[in-house]
């Protein structure tokens, strides 16, 4: 192909190509995504979202507080994780992120197409947990669908944020060090992402309340609540857009400049 050919070829072009690329992956490897990413919710969503509440350890009324927070970690899961573990091979023994490089593209859309395509799988699991929790926990009072345009927005903007945190996490752990990400960082994120209370119970522990402020995925699981269990406490639906947007540019910015370092060091 002669250089004229090459220079005519459309950024855009060679975007979709790569991105295409990915979704032909990702179907081919769908049964395997959607266990390693939705599993463990729904499993937790069997424990405490049915089986406790029937034998009557927890209300039933914490079904209603819980399903938010299970679709959050859902689409936290799969964004982070199909950035983040492709990342850490590409950059590790398989050096596929070579080839990406030549592509007549700047890096900075190389990086864009990792994060969009990790957003877009982050979608894809929670649309695809929500009808499955829903089914094993039965009829849930509180549960509300008349705010789609807030359920998307949070969706969308919570899988932006967390996927360009994978971005950001796998061009800095090697790949020995990939159990740690799940030990010192998601774990304590899931525990502490009021992804199984509100935000407002913290309230009596008022440090602790703050402090989880830095997680991202509080803002998930308090937007969807907003938006799905609106008649239970939640975060302000304009806070928690406002700090996923700002969350999605920080880790972005970050995530680019370590991609740059480990892509040309």
């Amino acid at each position: 192909m002669t250089a004229t050919a090459v220079a005519r070829v459309s950024p855009l072009k060679v975007f979709g190509a790569l991105l295409e690329r990915d979704f032909r992956v990702a179907r081919r490897q769908l049964p395997y995504f959607l266990v390693r990413t939705t599993l463990q919710p729904l499993l937790f969503v069997i424990v405490f979202g049915s089986l406790l509440p029937k034998m009557g350890f927890v209300s039933h009324d914490y079904t209603a507080a819980l399903l938010p927070g299970i679709l959050g970690i859902s689409l936290a899961f799969a964004s982070l994780q199909s950035v983040a573990l492709p990342m850490v091979a590409d950059f590790g023994f398989t050096n596929e992120i070579e080839d990406r490089l030549l592509a007549p593209v700047s890096d900075k859309l190389v990086a864009l197409e990792k994060v969009v395509s990790g957003a877009l799988q982050g979608v894809l699991s929670a649309v695809f947990v929500l009808p499955m929790a829903r089914l094993i926990m039965g009829p849930i009072d509180a549960l509300a669908l008349s705010h789609p345009l807030e359920v998307l927005a949070v969706t969308i903007l919570g899988s932006a944020s967390f996927s360009a945190l994978g971005l950001l996490l796998g061009t800095v752990i090697q790949g020995q060090q990939i159990g740690l990400m799940f030990s010192i960082i998601v774990a304590p994120m899931i525990m502490f992402g009021c992804a199984y209370y509100p935000w407002t119970g913290l309230n009596a522990v008022p440090a602790l309340k703050y402090a989880v402020l830095i997680n991202p995925l509080v803002y998930v699981s308090e937007g969807l609540r907003a938006a799905l269990t609106p008649a239970l406490p939640h975060m302000n639906m304009l806070a928690v857009i406002g700090a996923l947007a700002t969350l999605t540019v920080v880790f972005w910015y970050l995530g680019l400049g370590t991609f740059r370092r480990r892509a040309f060091s």
